[in-house]
């Protein structure tokens, strides 16, 4: 009865992994006010210090302006400098009126020299005035679950009502992060535009580990503000940092806590089962996931895996078809599922269907699957 039980329904494999990754650890103290560290992929946060408090931002605003530009408009789209745009207070790209820019020279000068002139000029490309692109700035901010941001400009010098917490700037972050060229400007140390060389502000695009971005900022309200990002082994982390007299140190010590606590691995990397085939050229099929699954945990971790397959398969068996799914859990909570697939053909065999009896003893020789652990 029990090997017909195992026909009639899924037949789950499981397998328990414990990662090698080091004891877990208090996380260091940061002179910041409010800050988070977050993981890009999930968005799961490791991390915070008063990460839901509203507070002024500077620069670091520079990140949402870059993001709605570049939701709008085309990089290659060409703007003339009006004489307005020019002139701007603080950190500046020096435009000069009736100069000939595209939209993606104009983001190399929002992002690696600061330029405050340049976040105008963008605001007025895309939104026709600074007034109207704050308005697109709070409705993605919205659209992004941002409860306690709002801007007021595109480049983030001090103004009553222009605020966000260290919480959203990751999840804005985030969200920037997954356009290509955003990523590339960022992690641009250097790059000339006409007769101007802009050197990114950020130095730890130099001097730490993995880090590609994303924006320094400074006023007197704000303080200094830092928003990173890092990649080491596959895993990217979000950093930002609030009115932190220390940012720059913070930053690679909260790093270096993190990349010492966690892990984003692809625990099906490798491993492959096979199905039994009925009435087929050959007795079974190879299974495997061709995606993999990628699971972000802390060492401390146990990642079990349920395999779910079927006890056996019927001819013809298409490659690539689902087989089943495999779904791993932390502390009993789904982590990240991913199908299996079969990997080749099996075309039925010239013969009758199989009988009855035929079918049987499949069932009994298939059994019901096994219990494996590896650590």
């Amino acid at each position: 009865m029990k090997y017909l039980m195992a026909a009639l329904t899924a037949a789950a494999l499981c397998l328990t992994l414990t990662a090698p990754v080091g004891a877990a650890e208090e996380a260091p103290a940061v002179s910041a006010h409010a800050a988070v560290v977050m993981e890009a992929q999930s968005g799961q946060v490791l991390w915070q210090q008063r990460s839901e408090e509203r507070m002024p931002i500077a620069s670091v605003t520079k990140i949402m302006t870059a993001l709605v530009v570049l939701e709008r408009c085309p990089l290659d789209t060409v703007v003339t400098v009006d004489a307005a745009w020019t002139g701007i207070e603080g950190s500046s790209m020096y435009l000069e009126p009736g100069q000939k820019l595209t939209v993606e020279e104009l983001l190399y000068g929002l992002m690696l020299a600061s330029g405050n002139d340049a976040a105008v000029a963008l605001a007025c490309v895309t939104a026709g005035s600074v007034e109207e692109f704050a308005a697109l700035m709070n409705a993605k901010a919205a659209a992004l679950g941002c409860e306690n941001t709002h801007f007021t400009n595109p480049n983030g010098l001090d103004e009553e009502g222009h605020y966000a917490s260290a919480m959203d700037l990751a999840l804005i972050t985030r969200e920037a992060l997954k356009q290509e060229p955003f990523r590339r400007i960022v992690s641009t140390a250097e790059k000339t535009v006409g007769t101007q060389t802009f050197t990114n502000h950020n130095r730890l695009l130099r001097e730490c580990e993995g880090v590609f971005g994303v924006k320094t900022g400074y006023t007197m309200a704000a303080g200094r503000t830092l928003v990173t990002a890092c990649e080491r082994n596959g895993l990217t982390l979000i950093c930002v940092t609030l009115s932190d007299p220390d940012d720059w140190q913070d930053h690679e010590a909260l790093y270096a806590w993190a990349y010492g606590q966690y892990a984003r691995d692809d625990v099906l990397a490798g491993v492959s089962w096979t199905v039994p085939v009925i009435g087929g050229v050959r007795d079974a099929v190879n299974v495997s996931a061709p995606e993999g699954l990628s699971i972000f945990h802390r060492g401390s971790d146990e990642i079990e895996i349920q395999y779910h397959l079927p006890a056996f398969v019927y001819a013809d068996v298409q490659a690539g078809g689902e087989a089943g799914q495999a779904v791993a859990y932390i502390r009993g909570h789904e982590a990240g599922r991913a199908a299996l697939v079969y990997a080749q053909d099996v075309p039925r065999a010239v013969s009758d269907e199989p009988t009855f009896w035929s079918r049987l003893r499949t069932l009994f020789e298939g059994g019901e699957g096994s219990v494996y652990t590896f650590r």
